[in-house]
């Protein structure tokens, strides 16, 4: 699929700070993909209140453009499988743990939509029917039609699957036209911008040069899903104010992934 807000395939760009490309581009659907560090803020663990209502507002007024919106939330501001808090534990039972990590991030954004008058509906991939729905795909698109934001928790319900690959898959089972990754950084870069100055953003690249050049857009699974099933993945900063609703209007906002 060619990137629909960029006519350059793989240019590297300066970092942020660079001017917006011109063209426009609504997408009816989205999903973005949150991890749990986004949650912590300033802090080195848990929820940072202000941080969370933060991010809750910049996807409350894309919503309220009649964007509908899912999100595939990580756990790793309370536990993560692969952390070093879980050397020595069965993967299997320290990927559940993390599971479990994510519906609690999924419960407080669901309370933070609350308070700012989004309806919002939590499915999870693990059955805890007294605190979430289970997902079901049929009534998760019933949601998204209501345009109510639909939080998916528990990742893929599987061990050895990252929240990454739960992005790919939740975005190819509701439909989405593009798959946000929110991260730390505003794209992808040739190398690790806090450790290389002379590190330049990729304004879009394919998936083909994503995977060879090992860029760490998402993990290789989520990747070849995305790539397989023809499906735009746009990469950018959650900390940077505003650049959600960029990004969904399609302002050159982030690194553009396509096929």
């Amino acid at each position: 699929m060619s990137p629909p807000d960029s006519a350059a395939t793989a240019a590297a760009v300066p970092p942020a700070g660079a001017a917006a490309g011109s063209a426009k581009a609504t997408y009816r659907r989205i999903l973005l993909k949150l991890s749990g560090e986004a949650l912590m803020g300033s802090d080195s663990y848990g929820i940072e209140r202000e941080t969370i209502d933060r991010i809750v507002a910049e996807v409350a007024e894309v919503a309220r453009l009649g964007i509908q919106v899912a999100i595939v939330i990580g756990g790793g501001n309370i536990f993560r499988g692969v952390a070093p808090g879980a050397a020595g534990m069965d993967r299997a039972t320290a990927d559940y743990m993390g599971m479990l990590a994510t519906l609690m991030n999924a419960l407080a954004l669901q309370d933070a939509f609350r308070r700012a008058g989004v309806e919002s509906r939590v499915q999870s991939a693990l059955r805890i029917d007294q605190v979430a729905e289970p997902y079901i795909r049929g009534r998760a698109l019933r949601h998204l039609e209501l345009n109510r934001v639909v939080i998916f928790a528990a990742g893929t319900g599987n061990p050895f699957f990252t929240t990454d690959t739960a992005a790919a898959l939740r975005g190819r089972e509701m439909g989405v036209d593009i798959v946000l990754k929110a991260t730390k950084v505003d794209g992808v870069y040739t190398a690790d911008p806090l450790k290389d100055s002379s590190a330049r953003r990729y304004e879009s690249l394919t998936f083909d040069e994503a995977i060879v050049k090992n860029l760490k857009v998402m993990d290789a699974t989520a990747l070849a899903l995305c790539r397989d099933q023809n499906m735009l993945l746009k990469v950018f900063s959650i900390f940077v104010p505003g650049a959600l609703k960029r990004a969904v209007l399609g302002e050159g906002e982030g690194t553009l992934v396509h096929c």
